[in-house]
């Protein structure tokens, strides 16, 4: 089977009809308008530069300040962010393209620069070893800063959060967007529930596998009755352990929530996946095993190109393939790889904040 039979046939996900596999991503690019990590039309540019994909999953997107873990992230919980996002989606709208806004909680992976001074929360106090946050001082220079100890959040708490997610999804509707994904992979919040090594409550919350994915399952719910199931996606990582979240019991964790998440009848899972050299590989056993219970679209992201995202189309174990960094330097990606053309690069150093240099410049290939 070729490339352009299997990358590039629409898809249905959900209740859209998407042009072709291809998504971009969610990238963290910290470019919001400050005060108030506004979205704005810098942003908007950068978004419809890259409409071409079949679905776009914006950055990370806090929703709430509490939920807030690095400097100059946009948000989603009030009027003015709000209004900067509609920005964004009428953009990537005029231009064919379609959206959904990835909604965040950081929890323990934060600092008290977002707090008021305050602890961050997170399941228990437990300090995420060896993690650090990216932080904009007075001076204007970001730093990498070590997260301190966080204080175990409440039984009423959680049900707060949980509210601040619904309202966050209610708000990217009002926005513009086609639809919503809770990020709960990467050592983040709901992450960090679904993993003994940072879940140590001994209440209804801790413990089991059933209590594990309480959180992921009750919040999953709360979203898909605001907004619809059809509209909802998951990100899980079940293979990433950075911000110390080694964990031997998440695999059976992962699929029993997505057991759980097929029954609410979510839109998609969006399978994140290691992309340095030396990640760990999933197994295919894994991938066999999250088909067999959940019966939503499947989107994988990692170290995929052309050819391996074609491979994996072709086995039936995913049916989107998303690319982040190479949307980076490339916003004619889906053509570049449709056609085979050469791949540009980025500059690293200005992948997080700043201005429109390593950020829009990036010019599609030529004709």
């Amino acid at each position: 089977m070729s490339l352009a039979n299997t990358l590039f046939d629409p898809v249905q996900l959900g209740n859209l009809q998407l042009s072709n596999r291809v998504v971009m991503a969610p990238m963290t690019r910290a470019r919001s308008s400050q005060p108030g990590d506004i979205p704005n039309a810098m942003m908007a540019e950068y978004y419809a530069q890259r409409a071409s994909a079949g679905l776009i999953v914006s950055e990370a997107t806090q929703i709430s300040r509490q939920g807030q873990g690095y400097s100059f992230t946009p948000g989603i919980y009030d009027a003015a962010q709000v209004a900067g996002w509609r920005l964004v989606t009428d953009a990537v709208h005029a231009a064919g393209g379609k959206i959904f806004l990835q909604l965040w909680h950081v929890g323990r992976v934060s600092h008290s620069v977002f707090q008021d001074g305050g602890a961050p929360v997170a399941p228990s106090a437990i300090q995420p070893r060896g993690t650090q946050v990216w932080i904009v001082g007075d001076d204007g220079i970001g730093r990498m800063v070590d997260c301190p100890t966080p204080r175990a959040l409440s039984v009423a708490e959680i049900q707060d959060v949980i509210a601040d997610f619904r309202r966050g999804a209610a708000n990217a509707i009002a926005a513009g967007f086609d639809g919503v994904e809770i990020h709960g992979g990467n050592g983040y919040l709901v992450d960090q529930f679904l993993r003994t090594v940072s879940n140590q409550r001994d209440d209804q919350y801790g413990g089991p596998v059933e209590n594990r994915t309480r959180f992921l399952l009750e919040l999953a719910a709360a979203v898909a009755d605001e907004i619809g199931a059809d509209r909802l996606g998951i990100r899980l990582a079940p293979y990433i352990t950075f911000k110390d979240m080694a964990d031997p019991e998440i695999v059976p964790a992962i699929l029993h929530a997505a057991a759980g998440l097929d029954r609410l009848g979510i839109a998609y899972i969006h399978l994140s996946e290691a992309d340095w050299d030396d990640a760990p590989t999933i197994p295919d056993q894994f991938r066999h095993d999250l088909r067999a219970v959940f019966n939503g679209s499947l989107i994988v992201a990692g170290r995929y190109d052309g050819a391996r995202a074609a491979q994996i189309l072709e086995q039936g174990l995913a049916d989107l393939v998303a690319f982040g960094r190479p949307f980076v330097g490339n916003p004619d990606l889906p053509r570049r790889l449709a056609e085979n053309l050469p791949l540009a690069g980025h500059d690293g150093a200005t992948l997080f904040g700043g201005e429109h240099a390593g950020y829009t410049d990036y010019p599609p290939a030529s004709a």
